[in-house]
């Protein structure tokens, strides 16, 4: 078959994805087979592909393609995240470029142009991930805000209420002003930002002094109702229970003493301003201090701030500044670093708001999902953020699960009367619950008010393991029962606590078992600065681009080539083209064997036989150790488990032994292992690159329609040769020596020149003599003791050999070279005696690792002897 010289990967993708959705080989529906599953973690409905999609995807088909191939029914379950406040936030700014504010419309106005915009742009990303080839089941596509998803989001919310889990009330929150919306702490994400200290002077009521206090907020003070001091502090003894006067807003608030007081920060007084600092909020509760909340929920002063009102807070920062100064009681600014938190969706600086908001209980909610992680029910790799996920876990705080927002899960809260509510999965079971709970028969409708909040975006993606079999609606349905608990979870360690944790706790308390078996946590797609990829850096390539000028498999590799679990990728253009250079390697090697012409007439040679026993004892050892990399989850280890053996191995070695010679023939049996060698290397590399294998695998025998790669077995590992594998090392070793002497004397390949082995003899390395032979052109094969004149030594291990060079020979050049050797190999001993001579290592190391070093010690005292000798030889 006519074989093109160039490989284009687009022809090949766009074919067999075509295949593969024709032909339904990535549907699944439960049978007998033992179900593999994984559920896609949902990307956000109105997002692009970008490069951390791009490697968690990958990771996720490279695992899912495998698992296929085992024979397990594989469900891949894709799906979207209506993302409340990102979505939200998208479509403002459209209606606002288009002259229409939020606050103009109803909300039942605003959710119609949300659903347009998601309808326009939802699912743009899961199009895209099929040019990756990912090989998700598309018919079981989900979206968080669907009809069954969302019943099921609000059952959950009314199951927890009724099991007192869920509870109203006001709390100090994190206030993103810009999304106007309360976050979680995990939404929170703090770094170290310049910021100034003011010290600011409070005058004593009644008396000539102050008292001065240090804040990086000057804006506040207009909220301030107290001013806190250590009762240990013998500076400020005299002053507690006296009153002072708050600058600007001339308030006169008590000094009161508290414990919490640093006395080594700043002037060691503290302003209390319970509205806006949850350390000052405990404060006051102990204290029963007033609360001003001076801020608007937009991030502006409030009337009760009395100044600068409507001015954004920022701005009233600069003008308190000007007001302090101009009553002469701004004593100094100092420079200062500080954390500041912002939201991870908006970078908004966080507001620290009172806020009444709806809570879930997570104490003693969160215990199962703590034992399944620590007693190695789930395994998370790597295993080093088990005692992050521990941390956590064990400091877990009550979840904050109201968003004041519009898109979303509508909290399922009625209210009526003064105040009271019910909370019910539907308007009609809230009336009857109103009705009864008020023993007013009389309630209709128009008396009831649902609560404007949405739930927060992970209330919804909490139950993803749950949602895609239908779980909360239908706990017994067949699905459920087949494909729960899921298999493997990809993702990245930032959402290991406000997703992967609390799905674990969501699977125990609604099936009362494990969500999966197991948590990969691969790490950030960062530049070779390390810095993470973002549009505003414009370090970030599009993924389509790469793919179409790498191809889909290059893409890939290049993805997984440096990204060991839990550790970030430092991502240049120099690791795609790796993969695409590996899929041209690949595509070459497969068109020089099937150039090939089998000639019937001749005989299979001996080193064909050689290098077939070697490299499938190469190809078994490389299965082994193939699936205990992927058990293990060390995927980008198994990857370049498969891109040495088809590299080095079967290209750089096996194909160079066994190929005909110019314009010669192949005998048939040779051929015929070569191509079943092909296959089983197609196999084992297709979960990685399932494009160029699937094309090859067709191009090197005739198929059946109802034939894919994709859905052949894996590769099984026969037995492995241990002896004969360390004897074709050796002799490989040799061969390479024997080239670089060639390079060095300038002889020519095309000439043979001989090789004289010193007595006795390595059977391993004899047994492979036609092998080296043909590859190191060597004429004569012989053994003597003694080294023939003008001869030069090679060392292979603590063997010896000869190659007679004539006048090529330069004594000098070939003593330099023996005694480098030497030194190393000196150096090499040293450093195992000094483990040999620790009593330690050799009390408590495993006896096979201290074998070894011993093994090691011999081995080296047996060369150092060797090339000692070869050395005086030499110099006589």
């Amino acid at each position: 078959m006519e074989i093109a010289s160039k490989y284009d990967p687009s022809i090949a993708e766009n074919r067999w994805y075509r295949v593969w959705i024709e032909r339904g080989y990535f549907k699944s529906v439960p049978d007998d087979r033992e179900p593999y599953v994984i559920t896609i973690p949902p990307p956000n409905v109105t997002g692009v592909l970008h490069m951390g999609h791009m490697l968690n995807n990958t990771i996720q088909d490279v695992l899912i393609r495998r698992e296929r191939m085992r024979g397990r029914n594989v469900c891949w379950v894709p799906g979207t995240d209506h993302a409340s406040i990102a979505t939200e936030a998208k479509v403002v700014a459209k209606l606002k470029a288009e002259g229409v504010e939020k606050t103009s419309l109803t909300r039942e106005e605003f959710l119609k142009h949300a659903w347009e915009w998601t309808d326009k742009h939802g699912g743009i990303i899961l199009e895209q991930l099929k040019r990756l080839g990912a090989s998700c089941d598309w018919d079981r596509t989900l979206f968080t805000l669907d009809d069954l998803r969302y019943q099921s989001v609000i059952k959950v919310f009314v199951d927890l209420h009724e099991k007192g889990l869920i509870y109203r009330g006001i709390r100090m929150v994190n206030w993103d002003p810009e999304a106007m919306t309360a976050v979680s702490d995990e939404e929170v994400i703090y770094s170290d930002e310049e910021s100034r200290l003011f010290y600011v002077n409070y005058p004593v009521e009644g008396e000539d002094g102050h008292i001065t206090i240090a804040t990086t907020r000057p804006e506040t003070i207009l909220g301030d109702t107290a001013v806190c001091v250590n009762p240990a502090d013998p500076r400020y003894k005299d002053f507690i229970g006296k009153n002072v006067i708050v600058p600007m807003v001339n308030r006169s608030v008590p000094v009161i003493a508290d414990e919490y007081v640093d006395m080594e920060f700043g002037t060691g007084c503290l302003k209390i301003t319970p509205a806006h600092d949850i350390n000052d909020y405990e404060i006051g509760v102990r204290h029963g201090l007033e609360v001003i909340d001076i801020f608007n929920d937009n991030g502006t002063l409030s009337e009760k701030a009395q100044l600068f009102v409507g001015t954004d807070r920022f701005e009233a920062r600069r003008l308190s500044e000007e007001r302090l100064i101009s009553e002469g009681v701004l004593e100094k600014t100092e420079l200062y670093r500080n954390k500041i938190g912002r939201s991870e969706r908006t970078s908004a600086v966080i507001e620290p708001k009172l806020s009444m908001q709806w809570f879930l209980k997570m104490e003693d909610l969160s215990r199962p999902a703590l034992d399944a992680v620590l007693g190695g029910d789930i395994a998370i790799h790597p295993p080093k953020f088990r005692n992050v996920y521990r941390h956590w876990m064990e400091n877990v705080r009550d979840w904050c699960i109201s968003r004041q927002l519009w898109w979303g899960h509508r909290i399922p809260a009625w209210y009526y009367g003064n105040g009271e509510f019910v909370v019910a999965d539907t308007a009609d079971e809230a009336l009857a619950k109103a009705k009864r709970d008020s023993g007013n028969s009389s309630l209709t409708f128009g008396d009831l008010r649902q609560d404007e909040d949405v739930l927060d975006t992970w209330f919804s993606s909490w139950l993803w393991p749950l949602v895609s079999f239908n779980g909360i609606m239908e706990p017994d349905n067949e699905d459920i029962k087949y494909y729960y608990p899921t298999h493997a979870l990809i993702t990245a360690p930032e959402i290991l606590f406000f997703w992967v944790a609390r799905m674990i706790i969501a699977g125990y308390e609604y099936r009362g078992e494990k969500p999966f078996s197991d948590v990969y946590l691969h790490g950030i797609v960062r530049d070779k600065q390390r810095r993470k990829m973002s549009k505003s850096l414009g370090n970030s390539p599009d993924p389509l681009d790469l793919i179409s000028q790498y191809g889909a498999d290059g893409v890939r590799v290049g993805m997984l080539l440096c990204s060991p679990a839990g550790n970030d990728l430092l991502y240049d253009d120099s690791l795609p083209e790796q993969g695409r250079n590996f899929a041209n390697k690949i595509w070459n090697a497969f068109r020089l064997v099937n150039g090939w012409k089998i000639d019937e007439s001749v005989e299979r040679p001996q080193w064909s036989e050689q290098a077939e026993k070697w490299f499938e004892s190469r190809l078994h050892h490389s299965v082994n150790s193939y699936n205990d990399l992927f058990e293990k989850f060390r995927i980008s280890e198994a990857l370049m488990v498969v891109y040495r053996l088809f590299w080095d191995d079967f290209s750089g070695w096996y194909l160079e032994i066994v190929k005909p010679d110019f314009e010669k023939g192949i005998d048939p049996e040779t051929y015929r292992v070569t191509m079943n060698f092909i296959d089983a290397l197609m196999r084992l590399i297709h979960p990685f690159m399932p494009f160029i294998t699937e094309e090859i695998w067709h191009l090197s025998s005739e198929r059946s329609d109802n034939e894919s790669l994709m859905i052949s077995p894996m590769p099984e590992a026969g037995r492995v040769d241990s002896k004969l594998l360390t004897a074709f090392e050796r002799a490989q070793q040799l061969v390479s020596s024997i080239r670089s002497l060639r390079r060095e004397k300038n002889i020519p390949n095309r000439e043979s020149i001989d090789l004289v082995i010193a007595s006795p003899a390595d059977k391993g390395m004899s047994s492979l003599m036609a092998t080296i032979s043909r590859l190191a052109g060597i004429g004569q094969v012989s053994e003597s003791e003694v080294k023939p004149e003008g001869s030069v030594t090679i060392m292979v291990g603590t063997d010896g050999y000869y190659i007679p060079v004539g006048e090529r020979m330069d004594i000098e050049a070939e003593v330099e070279k023996l005694n480098n050797e030497l030194q190393y190999t000196r150096g090499f001993l040293e450093k195992v005696m000094v483990k040999l001579s620790n009593e330690r290592f050799v009390n408590n190391a495993p006896s096979a690792v201290v074998e070894t070093e011993k093994q090691k010690r011999d081995d080296a005292l047996s060369r150092i002897a060797s090339l000692e000798a070869r050395i005086d030889e030499l110099g006589k």
